[in-house]
């Protein structure tokens, strides 16, 4: 199969062009002919201008590609290597969602032929790939797995707004159905990988690796989170605690904050749904979930403490909340814990408004219901600096204090400024 595809004799199709499919089907268009698919037709047409919807890449990162942008299903008939890079959220009820790689892999069916390759980069729990995706191929086929055509995974590794560690520089983890699948695989993703590739012993063992990865930083960060609810009790500043506790050589560096996006903050529930359906329920996991969900609740409180020792009414309060984005300089705004953070505020009567520059406020209102301001025109009692953009950081203490009325509070979510002004109260996690 890779000899085919290197001498462009066979096509290599992406399915779903979000902010993993879209970085790999640029990077594969450097060597092979490559099928971009995604059913979102307005994504298409701004790919198609060497526009990246997702707000990563530059349109020069277009040009020069063997690719061709396509919404249409017939077109993956052309293609005999697919990779499926669809998202995979969880419900309302932190369950799962399936859907869109469920829908992903009967799109693949339908183009699936004898002698392709079929692999999947979405997070999903281990034995997903093989037990929920591989009766859809069979079914829309009317092929035989392993007989008629073969099956990977190679988790995304993608680290949005990260310009250093990209795509092609970050080590490759890839598994196949057997050594043949996975030594094709291999040399697929090895051909743009510059870091190196992994192959893991199976599917499952890939699909496990995955999840762990993101879980293992979400209980970290949990255990910064918990650190920093003891230690507002004590009247200790946790960025304090932890610059001294890491000056000792083994001490992992994380730090508290807001836990959400499409991975750390979804990743964990694919594992606790799996380890629930075989009996266990676990213990360490659920907690630091637990203690990340509820981290937007005890901040807003804190913000009305402060209010009410300011004497003030929090019902009558206006308060800016900077950044909505899940992460610092990124466009995406799936599963923003900054949006939970505005409906706690909300709840307490505050006049609460939005600005972020690198949000759209289309999609923020018609995900949260959040209308965003594109310039601030008034004085507010209190400033929430909750994603560290660098447009934020570039500015000085002085911009934001100004921002604010007669004793006026900033709750500092990312220690961007760290003010000692007098005139302002100053709280961080």
């Amino acid at each position: 199969m890779f000899d085919q595809l290197i001498r462009k004799e066979k096509k290599l199709a992406v399915i779903g062009l979000g902010y993993v499919g879209l970085p790999l089907a640029l990077s594969l268009a450097k060597k092979f002919k490559v099928i971009g698919f995604d059913i979102n037709d307005s994504r298409i047409e701004k790919m198609k201008q060497h526009i990246d919807p997702s707000k990563e890449l530059d349109s020069s990162e277009f040009i020069g590609k063997d690719i061709s942008f396509t919404s249409a299903q017939s077109d993956l008939l052309q293609a005999n290597f697919f990779i499926v890079a669809v998202p995979t959220p969880v419900d309302e009820h932190k369950v799962p969602d399936l859907t869109p790689v469920i829908k992903a892999s009967h799109t693949v069916g339908k183009a699936l032929k004898k002698g392709d390759y079929v692999v999947y980069e979405s997070t999903v729990y281990p034995g997903c790939t093989e037990e929920d995706c591989v009766p859809i191929l069979e079914k829309e086929s009317g092929l035989n797995f392993p007989n008629d055509f073969n099956l990977g995974y190679s988790p995304e590794r993608i680290n949005p707004g990260d310009k250093e560690k990209t795509l092609e520089n970050i080590l490759k983890i890839v598994s196949g159905n057997n050594d043949e699948a996975c030594e094709e695989i291999a040399k697929v993703y090895g051909a743009i990988i510059k870091a190196g590739i992994y192959k893991a012993s199976s599917i499952k063992v890939a699909e496990a690796a995955k999840v762990i990865e993101n879980t293992q930083r979400d209980i970290n960060i949990s255990f910064m989170n918990e650190l920093s609810i003891i230690f507002d009790r004590m009247g200790i500043n946790t960025r304090e605690v932890l610059e001294a506790a890491g000056t000792k050589w083994n001490f992992l560096k994380f730090y508290p904050g807001l836990v959400g996006g499409h991975c750390i903050g979804v990743d964990p529930y694919y594992l606790l749904h799996k380890s629930k359906e075989l009996g266990y329920d676990p213990e360490v996991i659920l907690s630091g979930r637990r203690i990340n969900d509820h981290m937007p609740a005890f901040i807003a409180k804190k913000l009305v403490q402060l209010l009410i020792a300011k004497g003030k009414n929090p019902g009558e309060c206006k308060v800016l909340i900077k950044g909505i984005t899940f992460k610092e300089n990124v466009a995406d705004i799936r599963n923003s814990k900054v949006a939970d953070l505005y409906d706690e505020c909300k709840s307490f009567s505050m006049d609460v408004d939005m600005l972020d520059p690198w949000a759209d406020a289309e999609e923020v209102f018609h995900e949260y219901k959040i209308k965003m301001i594109d310039q601030i025109n008034k004085k507010y009692d209190a400033l929430i600096l909750a994603v560290g953009h660098q447009d934020f950081i570039s500015e000085t203490a002085d911009v934001n204090i100004n921002l604010l009325k007669k004793d006026g509070i900033i709750i500092d979510l990312k220690s961007i400024i760290q003010t000692k002004d007098p005139s302002v109260t100053y709280w961080s996690l």
